[in-house]
């Protein structure tokens, strides 16, 4: 956090998909998880830019129009209303000008210094687009730099343009109504509740075109009464009803008219391949196929090569025959105190259990999921998700922005229910985290899964994902029709396809490993330390006991079984990987009602505070209550069904 007295505070500001978590990156040095879709940065970030030490640059969240409508909209607009900006960077798209310029108008009103970075000019040129930058910066008044920002290009000339930053030229000119009562409201601003940054004009346009952050601010103001009069005393010639839409034409048609005179089309360009994967991705009957030829590659990439390859060479021939061995030696030898080294090196041991589960299992099939995680989201695959979803999620009342959390929780369940933001009401936020609570694995159970049924036969694995899907599915529609509202149109902008930048997956994987190791390993460690101090007060084997009619009994598992449930109660990898290691006593049947069980069983406890602290304690609760009946019915019930048939 930047010190009261820093000198300069800079924004990145920007659509979603333009680069502007990569530039953050090329001009700060700290890294910020770099996705091709919307509501990657939910919250503000921030970091001291290498230029200048003195600064604090933040990274707001993607912008998909202005006035603000969802929670990533209004936390842009936060910042450009509490932060002590001195200095704007639009990032922009170079192959969608237009878009852009749509923004650039309104950011131009705020009269806040700013400088243009037109990012993806590669793209750009590859479809035969080619921008006057020179034109486009004399016409706005503020220097433009063209970047590739995934490939550092012009990020050197970007920071030495950040000396010359100007207010832009405004490029709006309403009718004479309409400009009227922007006037009255911009000066009574001034007069009763003025920004030290922001102009007065900029923040009647947003008023008027009801921001409720906007609103919100200059209600917290002294003078703010005065404005909210002014508000309702808006002429009859120019209906209040009327006005934002008027507005976002007026930002349409001159965003439309600068980009005809600086963009030049200088032929097809070569869309090959790339567009022909993006319009597949998106097509209603191809799209399918794809999408499956996806997830079999990402099966096997994870289910076979990192479960089974990876983890036989690390759990088996590393730490089975070389590291435990040696590692057990030396407590037994050193180690006089009976008990001490059963907790290090015993049946539940930190070491023989605790950290061979997190290191010799787990790491390895999550490593291998976060691989194939950044690669699909590199790629532009991920958005496109959105839209072929959108009509299954339109069967449970949510449109396909919907799926772009619930993708995020296949890597956490805990930071996806954050990114639950970008939805636009509380009822699609509210479906959309119990189902993930309820039917959405995490990358460390995925994978888990993957590697215990993939090392069965690729059948098991399809029953596995037929019942979470059907799951999914049904309850999401039963949801859908209970809770109260309406379902919203999807409106998304689509990302090129493109080659994934090794450097970039690269990073967000040793991102991703970075968390585990400090967030997942201590728990496991936990963990194993609960589960040896139950063993030890006997408290294990009585609960394997009273578990055994609902575990052995209904779900036809092995009393072992019990306790890769009380596991599951800390984190859901941890039940799983205790399931796992009985593999070799399990059945077919037996290993796909126990993974289906345990995936629908309760979200681990991160997930949970998390839950409680989007939703409240109540609501979560309520899942709670919800979820464990539900995991323990369904997965008896599939236990009777599959026993008929195998």
């Amino acid at each position: 956090m930047a010190s009261p007295a820093a000198a300069r505070t800079l924004a990145l500001v920007g659509h979603p998909n333009v680069g502007k978590s990569v530039l953050f990156h090329r001009l700060t040095g700290t890294y910020v998880t770099v996705s091709n879709y919307p509501g990657t940065t939910v919250e503000v970030s921030r970091a001291t830019p290498r230029h200048d030490r003195a600064a604090m640059l933040l990274d707001t969240p993607g912008v998909l129009a202005l006035p603000s409508r969802s929670d990533d909209e209004r936390a842009t607009v936060r910042a450009l209303l509490n932060e002590d900006l001195r200095l704007l960077i639009q990032v922009g798209d170079a192959k969608n000008l237009r878009r852009t310029l749509n923004l650039t108008a309104l950011l131009a009103e705020l009269g806040v210094p700013m400088v243009m970075a037109l990012n993806m000019t590669d793209e750009a040129r590859a479809r035969g687009v080619t921008v006057d930058s020179g034109a486009l910066a004399e016409a706005l008044g503020v220097p433009v730099v063209t970047t590739v920002a995934t490939g550092g290009e012009g990020v050197v000339p970007l920071t030495a343009a950040l000396t010359q930053a100007a207010a832009p030229a405004s490029l709006l000119r309403y009718d004479a109504p309409l400009e009227r009562e922007i006037e009255r409201v911009s000066a009574l601003i001034a007069e009763h509740a003025p920004h030290p940054r922001l102009a007065a004009r900029g923040l009647a346009i947003l008023l008027i075109g009801r921001d409720p952050e906007v609103e919100s601010w200059i209600a917290a103001q002294p003078g703010g009464a005065a404005v909210r009069e002014a508000l309702a005393g808006l002429t009859a010639e120019v209906g209040r009803e009327s006005i934002p839409a008027r507005l976002a034409r007026e930002r349409s048609a001159a965003a439309e008219a600068l980009a005809r005179t600086v963009t030049q089309q200088t032929g097809g360009g070569d869309r090959g391949l790339s567009m022909l994967l993006g319009r597949v991705a998106v097509h209603r009957v191809w799209g399918w196929p794809m999408l499956l030829a996806v997830l079999w590659a990402v099966y096997f990439f994870v289910g076979d090569f990192g479960a089974s390859v990876l983890v036989g060479l690390l759990e088996e021939d590393f730490f089975g025959e070389v590291l435990n061995p040696a590692v057990t030696g030396f407590v037994q030898q050193h180690v006089t105190i009976g008990w001490l080294a059963d907790l290090l090196v015993g049946e539940y041991g930190l070491w023989t259990m605790g950290m061979t589960y997190a290191l010799a299992l787990i790491l390895p099939i999550v490593t291998t999921f976060f691989l194939a995680f950044g690669v699909l989201e590199d790629s532009g695959y991920f958005a496109r998700l959105s839209v072929i979803a959108n009509r299954m999620f339109a069967a449970i009342g949510l449109n396909g922005r919907a799926v772009l959390p619930m993708v995020l929780g296949l890597g956490c369940v805990t930071m996806a229910t954050l990114t639950t933001r970008i939805l636009h009401s509380p009822r699609e936020r509210l479906i959309t985290t119990f189902l993930m609570a309820l039917a959405i694995p995490c990358s460390a159970q995925l994978g888990v899964v993957l590697g215990l049924l993939g090392g069965i036969s690729l059948a098991a694995t399809a029953i596995w994902t037929a019942s979470i899907v059907a799951v999914l599915l049904f309850t999401g529609w039963l949801a859908g029709r209970l809770v109260p509202g309406r379902r919203i149109a999807l409106v998304t902008e689509l990302p090129p396809m493109r080659m994934p930048v090794l450097g970039n997956v690269l990073k967000k994987t040793a991102g991703r490993l970075k968390w585990y190791l400090i967030e997942v390993i201590p728990l496991f460690l936990i963990g194993t330390f609960i589960m040896f101090l139950l063993d030890r007060s006997g408290a294990l084997p009585w609960i394997v006991e009273a578990g055994e009619p609902l575990v052995s009994g209904w779900l036809g598992l092995p009393p072992e079984a019990s306790a890769a449930f009380v596991m599951g109660f800390l984190r859901r990898d941890f039940g799983a990987t205790g399931l796992f290691v009985l593999q070799d006593q399990l059945t077919i049947v037996q290993a796909v009602v126990g993974m289906v069980t345990i995936t629908l069983f309760v979200p681990c406890v991160a997930s949970l505070m998390m839950i409680i602290k989007e939703q409240g304690t109540r609501t979560a609760a309520l899942m709670l209550a919800m979820i464990v009946p539900t995991a323990f019915f369904l997965g008896g019930m599939l236990n009777h069904l599959l026993r008929l048939f195998l």
